[in-house]
Protein backbone atom coordinates (compact mmCIF):
# COMPACT_ATOMS: atom_id res chain seq x y z
CA UNK A 1 0.00 0.00 0.00
CA UNK A 2 2.77 2.84 0.69
CA UNK A 3 3.87 2.04 -2.87
CA UNK A 4 1.42 2.30 -4.57
CA UNK A 5 0.75 5.62 -2.03
CA UNK A 6 3.60 7.23 -3.99
CA UNK A 7 3.21 6.55 -7.35
CA UNK A 8 -0.35 8.11 -7.21
CA UNK A 9 1.38 11.94 -6.63
CA UNK A 10 2.06 13.63 -9.28
CA UNK A 11 6.37 13.85 -10.09
CA UNK A 12 8.28 17.04 -10.26
CA UNK A 13 9.96 17.46 -13.78
CA UNK A 14 13.33 16.31 -12.63
CA UNK A 15 15.05 14.00 -10.87
CA UNK A 16 12.05 11.85 -10.81
CA UNK A 17 13.68 8.56 -9.58
CA UNK A 18 15.51 10.31 -6.50
CA UNK A 19 13.05 11.80 -5.06
CA UNK A 20 11.21 8.52 -5.14
CA UNK A 21 13.89 6.88 -3.67
CA UNK A 22 13.83 9.74 -0.90
CA UNK A 23 10.26 9.61 -0.59
CA UNK A 24 10.67 5.82 0.13
CA UNK A 25 13.37 6.57 3.07
CA UNK A 26 10.46 9.35 4.22
CA UNK A 27 7.94 6.75 3.86
CA UNK A 28 9.87 4.47 6.26
CA UNK A 29 10.45 7.40 9.14
CA UNK A 30 6.59 7.70 8.93
CA UNK A 31 5.97 4.80 9.31
CA UNK A 32 8.56 4.55 12.47
CA UNK A 33 6.66 7.46 13.79
CA UNK A 34 3.65 5.58 13.45
CA UNK A 35 4.61 2.58 15.92
CA UNK A 36 5.86 4.51 18.43
CA UNK A 37 2.37 6.88 18.55
CA UNK A 38 0.39 3.84 19.16
CA UNK A 39 -0.52 3.73 15.48
CA UNK A 40 0.64 0.03 14.55
CA UNK A 41 -0.53 -3.07 13.22
CA UNK A 42 -1.53 -4.57 16.20
CA UNK A 43 -3.39 -3.00 19.32
CA UNK A 44 -3.30 -4.39 22.76
CA UNK A 45 -5.84 -3.14 25.33
CA UNK A 46 -4.15 -5.00 28.71
CA UNK A 47 -5.62 -1.74 30.67
CA UNK A 48 -8.83 -2.54 30.22
CA UNK A 49 -8.52 -4.92 32.69
CA UNK A 50 -9.17 -3.33 35.84
CA UNK A 51 -8.10 -6.22 38.63
CA UNK A 52 -4.39 -5.30 37.02
CA UNK A 53 -4.10 -2.22 38.04
CA UNK A 54 -1.40 -1.40 40.41
CA UNK A 55 -0.69 -4.96 40.96
CA UNK A 56 2.58 -4.77 39.55
CA UNK A 57 4.10 -8.48 39.22
CA UNK A 58 5.08 -10.13 35.98
CA UNK A 59 3.20 -13.14 34.51
CA UNK A 60 5.36 -16.43 34.55
CA UNK A 61 5.08 -18.17 31.96
CA UNK A 62 2.71 -21.49 31.69
CA UNK A 63 4.36 -25.12 31.51
CA UNK A 64 1.67 -27.57 29.37
CA UNK A 65 0.96 -28.99 32.88
CA UNK A 66 -0.63 -25.55 33.86
CA UNK A 67 -2.32 -24.47 30.80
CA UNK A 68 -4.29 -27.57 31.24
CA UNK A 69 -5.03 -26.95 34.86
CA UNK A 70 -6.18 -23.58 34.34
CA UNK A 71 -8.57 -24.80 31.46
CA UNK A 72 -10.38 -27.28 33.61
CA UNK A 73 -10.50 -24.54 36.50
CA UNK A 74 -12.61 -22.48 33.88
CA UNK A 75 -14.77 -24.62 32.74
CA UNK A 76 -16.12 -26.15 36.23
CA UNK A 77 -16.77 -24.57 40.06
CA UNK A 78 -17.89 -21.09 41.14
CA UNK A 79 -17.86 -18.50 38.49
CA UNK A 80 -15.64 -16.79 41.13
CA UNK A 81 -13.09 -19.63 40.71
CA UNK A 82 -13.82 -19.57 36.50
CA UNK A 83 -12.90 -16.36 36.27
CA UNK A 84 -9.74 -16.44 38.37
CA UNK A 85 -8.62 -19.20 36.52
CA UNK A 86 -8.88 -17.38 32.98
CA UNK A 87 -7.18 -14.40 34.38
CA UNK A 88 -4.37 -16.58 35.22
CA UNK A 89 -4.51 -17.77 31.45
CA UNK A 90 -5.05 -14.93 30.16
CA UNK A 91 -2.03 -13.31 31.86
CA UNK A 92 -0.01 -16.27 31.01
CA UNK A 93 -0.78 -15.86 27.51
CA UNK A 94 1.33 -12.36 27.43
CA UNK A 95 4.42 -14.56 26.77
CA UNK A 96 5.04 -16.00 23.25
CA UNK A 97 6.07 -19.59 25.01
CA UNK A 98 2.54 -19.97 26.74
CA UNK A 99 0.83 -18.82 23.10
CA UNK A 100 2.97 -21.40 21.63
CA UNK A 101 2.12 -24.15 24.23
CA UNK A 102 -1.55 -23.11 24.29
CA UNK A 103 -2.29 -23.61 20.79
CA UNK A 104 -0.37 -26.83 20.73
CA UNK A 105 -2.40 -28.38 23.54
CA UNK A 106 -5.39 -30.10 21.82
CA UNK A 107 -9.05 -29.03 22.55
CA UNK A 108 -7.29 -25.65 23.88
CA UNK A 109 -9.25 -23.22 21.89
CA UNK A 110 -12.18 -25.33 21.56
CA UNK A 111 -12.54 -24.91 24.81
CA UNK A 112 -11.62 -21.29 24.89
CA UNK A 113 -14.50 -20.92 22.46
CA UNK A 114 -16.91 -22.59 24.61
CA UNK A 115 -16.27 -20.35 27.08
CA UNK A 116 -16.37 -17.21 25.15
CA UNK A 117 -20.22 -18.23 24.10
CA UNK A 118 -20.99 -19.43 27.58
CA UNK A 119 -24.39 -17.41 28.93
CA UNK A 120 -22.11 -15.33 31.67
CA UNK A 121 -21.17 -12.12 30.77
CA UNK A 122 -17.91 -12.00 33.03
CA UNK A 123 -16.68 -15.31 31.63
CA UNK A 124 -17.33 -14.24 28.23
CA UNK A 125 -15.26 -10.95 28.65
CA UNK A 126 -11.89 -13.07 30.09
CA UNK A 127 -12.21 -15.52 27.47
CA UNK A 128 -12.13 -12.35 24.92
CA UNK A 129 -9.61 -11.26 26.37
CA UNK A 130 -7.41 -14.59 26.38
CA UNK A 131 -8.04 -14.21 22.64
CA UNK A 132 -7.03 -10.79 22.61
CA UNK A 133 -3.45 -11.61 23.77
CA UNK A 134 -3.36 -14.36 21.28
CA UNK A 135 -4.48 -12.31 18.51
CA UNK A 136 -1.75 -9.90 19.46
CA UNK A 137 1.19 -12.57 18.33
CA UNK A 138 3.33 -12.43 16.47
CA UNK A 139 3.40 -15.73 15.08
CA UNK A 140 1.49 -16.08 12.07
CA UNK A 141 0.52 -19.62 13.24
CA UNK A 142 -1.36 -18.37 16.19
CA UNK A 143 -3.49 -16.32 14.25
CA UNK A 144 -4.51 -19.17 11.87
CA UNK A 145 -5.09 -21.34 15.67
CA UNK A 146 -7.85 -18.50 16.59
CA UNK A 147 -9.56 -19.18 13.32
CA UNK A 148 -12.74 -20.48 15.30
CA UNK A 149 -13.14 -18.06 17.18
CA UNK A 150 -13.74 -15.52 14.87
CA UNK A 151 -17.34 -16.25 13.61
CA UNK A 152 -18.16 -15.49 16.92
CA UNK A 153 -15.90 -12.38 17.27
CA UNK A 154 -17.94 -11.17 14.80
CA UNK A 155 -21.26 -11.96 16.03
CA UNK A 156 -20.59 -10.26 19.31
CA UNK A 157 -20.45 -7.29 17.20
CA UNK A 158 -23.99 -6.32 17.65
CA UNK A 159 -23.29 -6.66 21.90
CA UNK A 160 -25.22 -4.43 23.88
CA UNK A 161 -21.80 -3.73 25.85
CA UNK A 162 -19.96 -1.55 23.86
CA UNK A 163 -16.62 -2.06 25.93
CA UNK A 164 -17.09 -5.78 24.59
CA UNK A 165 -17.48 -4.57 21.35
CA UNK A 166 -14.29 -2.68 21.63
CA UNK A 167 -12.41 -5.61 22.44
CA UNK A 168 -13.72 -7.95 19.97
CA UNK A 169 -13.15 -5.17 17.18
CA UNK A 170 -9.66 -4.99 17.89
CA UNK A 171 -8.90 -8.48 17.95
CA UNK A 172 -10.34 -8.87 14.73
CA UNK A 173 -8.15 -6.08 13.38
CA UNK A 174 -5.11 -8.12 14.58
CA UNK A 175 -6.60 -11.16 13.07
CA UNK A 176 -7.53 -9.72 9.93
CA UNK A 177 -3.99 -8.41 9.34
CA UNK A 178 -1.96 -11.70 10.13
CA UNK A 179 -3.82 -14.14 8.05
CA UNK A 180 -5.54 -14.15 4.73
CA UNK A 181 -7.34 -17.37 5.99
CA UNK A 182 -9.02 -15.57 8.73
CA UNK A 183 -9.87 -12.32 6.07
CA UNK A 184 -11.50 -15.51 3.82
CA UNK A 185 -13.54 -16.43 6.66
CA UNK A 186 -15.13 -13.67 7.27
CA UNK A 187 -15.88 -11.68 4.30
CA UNK A 188 -18.50 -14.09 3.41
CA UNK A 189 -20.06 -14.22 6.62
CA UNK A 190 -20.71 -10.26 6.17
CA UNK A 191 -18.13 -8.35 8.07
CA UNK A 192 -18.28 -5.49 5.79
CA UNK A 193 -22.27 -5.14 6.63
CA UNK A 194 -21.07 -5.70 10.33
CA UNK A 195 -19.04 -2.87 10.30
CA UNK A 196 -21.20 -0.60 8.70
CA UNK A 197 -23.73 -1.20 11.59
CA UNK A 198 -20.98 -0.26 14.22
CA UNK A 199 -19.84 2.97 12.41
CA UNK A 200 -23.16 4.39 13.62
CA UNK A 201 -22.04 3.63 17.31
CA UNK A 202 -22.50 6.74 19.55
CA UNK A 203 -19.40 5.71 21.36
CA UNK A 204 -15.99 6.82 20.52
CA UNK A 205 -13.93 3.77 21.55
CA UNK A 206 -16.10 1.95 19.70
CA UNK A 207 -15.53 4.12 16.17
CA UNK A 208 -11.68 4.20 17.37
CA UNK A 209 -11.77 0.81 17.55
CA UNK A 210 -13.46 0.35 14.23
CA UNK A 211 -11.12 2.81 12.71
CA UNK A 212 -8.40 0.37 13.57
CA UNK A 213 -10.46 -2.79 12.27
CA UNK A 214 -11.54 -1.35 8.54
CA UNK A 215 -7.74 -0.07 8.07
CA UNK A 216 -6.64 -3.42 8.54
CA UNK A 217 -8.98 -4.91 6.61
CA UNK A 218 -8.10 -2.04 3.39
CA UNK A 219 -4.32 -2.90 3.80
CA UNK A 220 -4.49 -6.77 2.78
CA UNK A 221 -3.15 -7.48 -0.89
CA UNK A 222 -6.65 -8.58 -1.69
CA UNK A 223 -8.47 -5.67 -0.67
CA UNK A 224 -8.51 -3.33 -4.32
CA UNK A 225 -10.13 -6.77 -5.75
CA UNK A 226 -12.21 -8.57 -3.02
CA UNK A 227 -12.44 -5.85 -0.06
CA UNK A 228 -13.26 -2.53 -1.52
CA UNK A 229 -15.84 -2.69 -3.45
CA UNK A 230 -17.52 -4.00 -0.82
CA UNK A 231 -16.95 -1.10 1.11
CA UNK A 232 -17.63 1.20 -1.00
CA UNK A 233 -21.01 -0.41 -2.19
CA UNK A 234 -21.90 -0.07 1.59
CA UNK A 235 -22.71 3.03 3.66
CA UNK A 236 -18.95 2.86 4.99
CA UNK A 237 -18.06 5.94 2.80
CA UNK A 238 -20.40 8.33 3.44
CA UNK A 239 -19.95 7.58 7.24
CA UNK A 240 -16.38 7.93 7.55
CA UNK A 241 -16.67 11.46 5.60
CA UNK A 242 -19.46 12.59 8.80
CA UNK A 243 -17.23 11.45 11.12
CA UNK A 244 -14.53 13.48 9.28
CA UNK A 245 -16.29 16.67 9.47
CA UNK A 246 -14.72 19.34 11.50
CA UNK A 247 -16.79 20.51 14.22
CA UNK A 248 -16.70 20.27 17.76
CA UNK A 249 -17.95 16.70 17.45
CA UNK A 250 -15.08 15.77 15.51
CA UNK A 251 -13.12 14.06 17.71
CA UNK A 252 -8.94 13.45 16.73
CA UNK A 253 -8.50 9.38 17.50
CA UNK A 254 -11.72 8.88 15.77
CA UNK A 255 -10.26 11.24 12.61
CA UNK A 256 -6.63 9.48 12.56
CA UNK A 257 -8.34 5.97 12.31
CA UNK A 258 -10.49 7.17 9.41
CA UNK A 259 -8.13 9.55 7.58
CA UNK A 260 -6.19 6.65 7.70
CA UNK A 261 -8.78 4.46 5.87
CA UNK A 262 -9.99 6.74 3.67
CA UNK A 263 -6.60 6.89 2.52
CA UNK A 264 -5.72 3.47 1.65
CA UNK A 265 -9.30 3.12 -0.33
CA UNK A 266 -8.23 6.05 -2.62
CA UNK A 267 -5.00 4.70 -3.10
CA UNK A 268 -6.64 1.29 -4.30
CA UNK A 269 -8.15 3.79 -7.11
CA UNK A 270 -11.62 1.31 -7.43
CA UNK A 271 -13.53 4.39 -7.55
CA UNK A 272 -12.97 7.81 -6.31
CA UNK A 273 -15.39 9.00 -8.64
CA UNK A 274 -17.80 8.08 -5.98
CA UNK A 275 -15.94 9.45 -2.57
CA UNK A 276 -15.76 12.91 -4.53
CA UNK A 277 -19.67 12.47 -5.59
CA UNK A 278 -19.87 11.65 -1.66
CA UNK A 279 -17.79 15.07 -0.91
CA UNK A 280 -15.06 13.93 0.02
CA UNK A 281 -13.19 16.86 -1.31
CA UNK A 282 -15.26 19.39 -0.12
CA UNK A 283 -14.91 17.65 3.75
CA UNK A 284 -11.09 17.52 3.79
CA UNK A 285 -11.02 20.71 2.22
CA UNK A 286 -12.90 21.88 5.28
CA UNK A 287 -11.06 19.66 7.54
CA UNK A 288 -7.56 21.25 6.00
CA UNK A 289 -9.04 24.82 7.19
CA UNK A 290 -9.58 23.45 10.68
CA UNK A 291 -6.02 22.35 11.16
CA UNK A 292 -4.99 25.55 9.90
CA UNK A 293 -7.23 27.20 12.47
CA UNK A 294 -5.87 24.71 15.32
CA UNK A 295 -2.11 24.99 14.98
CA UNK A 296 -3.21 28.77 14.94
CA UNK A 297 -4.92 28.36 18.54
CA UNK A 298 -1.95 25.93 20.24
CA UNK A 299 1.14 24.23 19.94
CA UNK A 300 0.53 20.99 20.96
CA UNK A 301 -2.50 19.63 18.90
CA UNK A 302 -1.01 16.42 18.10
CA UNK A 303 -2.05 17.06 14.49
CA UNK A 304 0.81 15.28 12.92
CA UNK A 305 -0.86 12.08 13.00
CA UNK A 306 -3.90 13.40 11.36
CA UNK A 307 -2.52 15.99 8.96
CA UNK A 308 -0.24 12.93 7.10
CA UNK A 309 -3.08 11.08 5.75
CA UNK A 310 -5.44 13.75 5.46
CA UNK A 311 -2.56 15.82 3.08
CA UNK A 312 -2.16 12.54 0.79
CA UNK A 313 -5.57 12.14 0.15
CA UNK A 314 -6.35 15.50 -0.52
CA UNK A 315 -3.28 15.43 -3.08
CA UNK A 316 -4.48 11.70 -4.67
CA UNK A 317 -7.79 13.12 -5.48
CA UNK A 318 -6.93 15.89 -7.07
CA UNK A 319 -4.94 13.71 -9.39
CA UNK A 320 -8.23 12.10 -10.37
CA UNK A 321 -8.97 12.38 -14.15
CA UNK A 322 -12.95 12.59 -13.83
CA UNK A 323 -13.00 15.01 -10.95
CA UNK A 324 -14.21 17.85 -12.80
CA UNK A 325 -16.82 15.74 -14.58
CA UNK A 326 -18.47 14.32 -11.40
CA UNK A 327 -18.73 18.24 -9.86
CA UNK A 328 -15.88 17.44 -7.36
CA UNK A 329 -14.48 21.34 -6.47
CA UNK A 330 -13.07 21.72 -3.35
CA UNK A 331 -16.59 24.22 -2.95
CA UNK A 332 -13.75 26.61 -0.71
CA UNK A 333 -12.46 30.08 -2.51
CA UNK A 334 -8.78 29.09 -3.58
CA UNK A 335 -7.02 31.83 -1.10
CA UNK A 336 -8.62 30.34 1.82
CA UNK A 337 -7.10 26.64 0.91
CA UNK A 338 -4.18 28.09 -0.47
CA UNK A 339 -3.71 30.48 2.73
CA UNK A 340 -4.47 27.22 5.37
CA UNK A 341 -1.74 24.66 3.71
CA UNK A 342 0.68 27.64 4.61
CA UNK A 343 -0.64 27.67 7.88
CA UNK A 344 0.64 24.33 7.79
CA UNK A 345 3.30 24.50 6.12
CA UNK A 346 4.92 27.07 8.26
CA UNK A 347 3.70 24.49 11.23
CA UNK A 348 5.58 21.49 10.19
CA UNK A 349 8.84 23.78 9.39
CA UNK A 350 8.98 24.41 12.62
CA UNK A 351 7.96 21.15 14.57
CA UNK A 352 7.25 18.55 12.39
CA UNK A 353 9.92 18.52 8.95
CA UNK A 354 9.00 15.36 7.90
CA UNK A 355 5.51 16.41 6.74
CA UNK A 356 6.95 19.35 4.78
CA UNK A 357 6.72 17.20 1.82
CA UNK A 358 3.63 15.74 1.71
CA UNK A 359 2.24 19.68 2.09
CA UNK A 360 4.50 20.41 -0.68
CA UNK A 361 2.87 16.99 -2.34
CA UNK A 362 -0.44 18.90 -2.39
CA UNK A 363 0.35 22.48 -3.00
CA UNK A 364 2.36 20.87 -6.19
CA UNK A 365 -1.22 19.00 -7.05
CA UNK A 366 -3.16 21.97 -6.39
CA UNK A 367 -1.27 24.18 -8.65
CA UNK A 368 -0.72 21.11 -11.31
CA UNK A 369 -4.12 22.00 -13.01
CA UNK A 370 -5.14 25.55 -11.71
CA UNK A 371 -4.29 28.84 -12.79
CA UNK A 372 -6.28 30.30 -9.68
CA UNK A 373 -4.27 28.01 -7.46
CA UNK A 374 -0.81 29.69 -8.94
CA UNK A 375 -1.99 32.91 -9.17
CA UNK A 376 -3.37 32.77 -5.65
CA UNK A 377 0.53 32.36 -4.81
CA UNK A 378 1.16 35.24 -6.44
CA UNK A 379 -2.08 37.59 -5.01
CA UNK A 380 -1.19 36.41 -1.52
CA UNK A 381 2.40 37.38 -1.60
CA UNK A 382 3.44 33.80 -0.75
CA UNK A 383 6.82 33.18 -2.24
CA UNK A 384 8.74 34.32 0.42
CA UNK A 385 7.62 31.70 2.89
CA UNK A 386 7.95 29.10 0.07
CA UNK A 387 11.27 30.13 -0.35
CA UNK A 388 11.45 30.20 3.56
CA UNK A 389 11.50 25.85 3.22
CA UNK A 390 14.46 25.35 0.87
CA UNK A 391 17.07 24.98 3.70
CA UNK A 392 14.86 21.98 4.88
CA UNK A 393 16.31 19.22 2.28
CA UNK A 394 17.05 19.34 -1.04
CA UNK A 395 13.97 17.14 -2.21
CA UNK A 396 12.02 20.29 -0.68
CA UNK A 397 13.92 22.58 -2.57
CA UNK A 398 13.18 20.71 -6.02
CA UNK A 399 9.36 20.18 -4.80
CA UNK A 400 9.25 24.28 -3.79
CA UNK A 401 11.07 25.27 -7.80
CA UNK A 402 8.35 23.03 -9.12
CA UNK A 403 5.38 24.42 -7.18
CA UNK A 404 5.51 27.84 -8.98
CA UNK A 405 8.10 28.24 -11.44
CA UNK A 406 5.64 27.05 -14.44
CA UNK A 407 3.27 30.02 -13.50
CA UNK A 408 4.99 33.42 -14.11
CA UNK A 409 7.34 32.15 -11.06
CA UNK A 410 10.46 33.86 -12.35
CA UNK A 411 8.94 36.98 -12.20
CA UNK A 412 7.54 36.78 -8.80
CA UNK A 413 11.20 35.76 -8.19
CA UNK A 414 12.91 39.54 -9.35
CA UNK A 415 10.77 41.14 -6.48
CA UNK A 416 12.70 39.39 -3.77
CA UNK A 417 16.24 39.40 -5.10
CA UNK A 418 17.56 42.55 -3.32
CA UNK A 419 16.39 40.74 0.30
CA UNK A 420 19.61 39.78 1.53
CA UNK A 421 18.03 36.79 3.74
CA UNK A 422 17.10 34.95 0.23
CA UNK A 423 19.19 36.37 -2.33
CA UNK A 424 20.80 32.46 -2.18
CA UNK A 425 17.51 31.41 -2.64
CA UNK A 426 16.37 32.83 -5.16
CA UNK A 427 19.22 32.44 -7.25
CA UNK A 428 19.56 29.11 -6.77
CA UNK A 429 15.87 28.78 -7.83
CA UNK A 430 16.93 30.43 -11.17
CA UNK A 431 19.30 28.40 -11.64
CA UNK A 432 17.07 25.45 -11.49
CA UNK A 433 14.79 26.55 -13.84
CA UNK A 434 17.07 27.61 -16.29
CA UNK A 435 18.41 24.38 -16.67
CA UNK A 436 15.12 22.68 -16.17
Amino acid sequence: MWSRRQGRLRPVVCGVEELRRRRREREAVLRKARREQQLVSKRLLRDDAPEEAGEGCVSAILGETEVQQLLRQAQRGTEEKRERALVSLRRGLQHPETQQTFIQLEGSMRTLVGLLTSNQAQLQLEAARCLHELSHSEQSTVAEACLPATSYLLTYLSSHSSDFIELCLYTLGNLIVESEAVRRQLLPQGIVPALAACIQSPHVAVLEALGFALSQLLQAKEAPEKIIPSILASTLPQHMLQLLQPGPKLNPGVAVEFAWCLHYIICSQVSNSLLIVHGALSTLGLLLLDMAEAVQRTEDTGLELLACPVLRCVSNLLTEAEMETVGGQMQLRDERVVAALFILLQFFFQKQPSLLPEGLWLLNNLTANSPSFCTSLLSLDLIEPLLQLLPVSNVVSVMAVQVFLQQSGLQALEKHHEEAQLQDRVYALQQTALQG
